[in-house]
């Protein structure tokens, strides 16, 4: 499908099947906060591979991280705070929402409801 070679690894090429709810949430989101702005997805699917060379790089990634079953996804909206897309995405729980403020970048998941 398009959404799993839009979401792949850009690092390896590897796409895996993108949960459809990672989508309701994304449009959920930008609905309740009124934005007419773009998604930039900074992470998607992640091989094993890739995993496994950023958690060498980072501390803060997870071993058995939710973006390799295609379950998460890393985000900013060009015309809101990421504290916004953090607050709203907490308030939906839906899943696994963690703030990145250096970054500049809201992690969301469809796994258990949790907040980082």
């Amino acid at each position: 499908s398009q959404l799993k070679t839009f979401l792949r690894d850009f690092r390896t090429g590897d796409t895996h099947v993108i949960d459809p709810a990672l989508m309701d949430i994304l449009t959920r989101i930008q609905r309740i906060s009124g934005s007419n702005g773009v998604y930039e997805v900074i992470s998607g699917y992640r091989s094993p591979k890739t995993n496994a060379y950023l958690r060498r790089k980072s501390p803060g990634v997870a071993r058995d991280s939710l973006h390799m079953q295609g379950m998460a996804i890393d985000v900013r909206l060009t015309d809101i705070r990421t504290r916004e897309l953090r607050d709203i995405a907490r308030q939906l729980r839906f899943g696994g929402v963690g703030y990145y403020a250096k970054s500049d970048f809201v992690h969301l998941d469809t796994g258990q409801i949790r907040f980082w």
